[in-house]
């Protein structure tokens, strides 16, 4: 351990090099996920704005990473990305309390909806529910879309827990109790989409693991790529409900 301690360190010229390479490698990725995360977005946000924030989220995550830490640079380097976007959106406003509370009233009514008629709930009927029109229900859709479960909906509603929460996904270093609390999201998480239809589970794996996007994902199921956005949706909000009704996230 000694003399891997002392051993020189590599010249400028090589890390320059390696953090170039790695910029290099990892830029296509960083337009991948801003591309999915603005499916969701207004036409009024610009795109190359946010391109822009994820490249800062990767040279922080360049700079930032530590491999003794037994974790892989591209899962550190996507959250670093996906939360420099997300952050940039919260100082919009478009994840903004008012937002959240859209969300949460379209979850509830969409769960009252489904056990009532015994069935998914058509947009038009969740719609007409929410008193609302098809173009409203759209862009609630959207948001729930861009983030599964906000801060405030796992317990961090002080800015201080918040910021510990954000050191953990950034950094990997974390007080135990929080840390048991993210592994029992993961836990309950996992549960819930396992209880999931089928075709559900199956966008989302299509979607999230293996990163095809809604069109591709819709014609390896043979469906249109608005139907496959209505499955993830769906989806969504089972998924919210599910974690709300097990007491993970609050209501």
């Amino acid at each position: 351990m000694k003399a891997a301690r002392n051993q020189p360190s590599p010249p400028k010229s090589k890390v320059a090099a390696d953090r170039d390479q790695l910029m290099a490698t990892y830029l296509p990725h960083v337009k991948r996920i801003v591309n999915r995360m603005a499916i969701h977005l207004p036409a009024t946000v610009d795109i190359e704005d946010l391109y822009n924030v994820g490249v800062i989220g990767l040279i922080q995550a360049i700079d930032r990473f530590d491999p003794g830490r037994n974790n892989k640079f591209i899962t550190y380097a996507t959250h670093r990305i996906r939360g420099a976007v997300l952050s940039e959106l919260r100082s919009r406003d478009f994840l903004s309390r008012s937002n959240r509370r859209k969300i949460r009233e379209m979850d509830n009514t969409y769960a009252l909806l489904e056990q009532r008629l015994g069935r998914d709930v058509e947009a038009h009927e969740l719609a007409e529910a929410m008193q609302i029109d098809l173009d409203e229900l759209d862009k609630i859709k959207g948001l729930s879309s861009i983030s599964f479960i906000s801060f405030e909906e796992m317990g961090y509603s002080e800015s201080n827990d918040k910021g510990r929460l954000i050191k953990y996904l950034a950094d990997d270093g974390m007080d135990a109790l929080s840390l048991t609390n993210l592994n029992e999201l993961k836990a309950a998480m996992t549960k819930a989409i396992e209880q999931l239809p089928e075709k559900e589970k199956l966008v989302l794996s299509l979607y999230y693991f293996d990163e095809l996007n809604m069109k591709e994902t819709g014609k390896v199921l043979n469906v249109t790529e608005s139907r496959v956005s209505q499955i993830h949706s769906q989806a969504v909000i089972h998924l919210r409900n599910k974690l709300r009704r097990e007491k993970v996230i609050e209501n």
